[in-house]
């Protein structure tokens, strides 16, 4: 996936489309139980929050990313656990300012990068524009859970290619969280966007191929979806493996979602 500057703007939307779940929510709501196992929505805001420090930090100060991640303690799941605690406490007024200078400050940074050049990560040194395609991978995570906990249906656009892109570059997350042997070969991804664009990302040439719309391989890769309850299918044993493991994440996978879980939503 060659970075583009328009993902820098595309972020922006993404991010102000999140702020709109949000905006204006009393408290009750705030702590309303989303699909994520023990998280409210003030706990999904809290993540987006911290993951938004981390960007702007690897795209404007380097080493203090460096100082970060270096003085993780324990697993990946407990940083990222310890992490939610700074933004949790002071009140879901303060949170809600927090993130929203936050989600500027990040922006600007990344935007203020060239797309091609080379930024520290969590996993390793990517793009900036492939780092901003992250923050809108967590936005469309993180942004399902809450409109999941809203009971809203989310109106996706053509911005998703960003997010199928980098579900594509990093398509061995899933083998890698769970310690399997990852395929000497990548695989092919055939995908449609809303407006009917259709997009091909990862190995151009490969056997191995996913295809469905891209809206469904982000919700699968981001398990926010089983992959029964998706239009997705698979060329190839390795293909149809992957559609059981998918991730597009670092840390463990988590016990995802439940094939029905929504199904009473998608009939109503």
């Amino acid at each position: 996936m060659e970075p583009q500057r328009e993902v820098f703007d595309d972020l922006v939307l993404e991010g102000t489309w999140v702020d709109g779940l949000v905006d204006g929510l009393d408290d009750a709501r705030w702590a309303a139980a989303t699909p994520a196992p023990g998280w409210t929505i003030a706990h999904q805001i809290a993540h987006l929050t911290m993951v938004f420090s981390l960007a702007e930090k690897a795209a404007a100060a380097p080493r203090a990313f460096g100082a970060v991640i270096g003085g993780l303690k324990g697993s990946f799941d407990d940083a990222v656990q310890a992490g939610l605690l700074p933004y949790l406490g002071d009140g879901n007024a303060k949170l809600l300012d927090r993130w929203r200078t936050q989600r500027a400050a990040t922006e600007r940074a990344l935007s203020a990068l060239p797309p091609e050049q080379i930024v520290p990560w969590l996993v390793r040194p990517i793009p900036a524009g492939v780092l901003a395609a992250a923050g809108m991978m967590e936005l469309f995570a993180h942004g399902q859970d809450i409109a999941d906990a809203r009971d809203v249906t989310p109106e996706r656009t053509d911005r998703i290619r960003h997010v199928a892109g980098f579900v594509a570059l990093t398509w061995d997350f899933g083998y890698r969280s769970r310690d399997l042997p990852v395929p000497g070969r990548g695989l092919r991804f055939e995908v449609t966007g809303p407006s009917g664009a259709e997009w091909v990302f990862g190995e151009p040439e490969a056997d191995e191929c996913v295809s469905g719309p891209a809206v469904d391989l982000c919700l699968l890769a981001t398990r926010r979806r089983h992959r029964d309850d998706l239009a997705l299918s698979a060329s190839g044993a390795v293909a149809d493996r992957w559609l059981d493991i998918a991730q597009a994440y670092r840390g463990s996978a988590g016990p995802g979602r439940e094939p029905g879980q929504f199904a009473a939503r998608a009939r109503g």
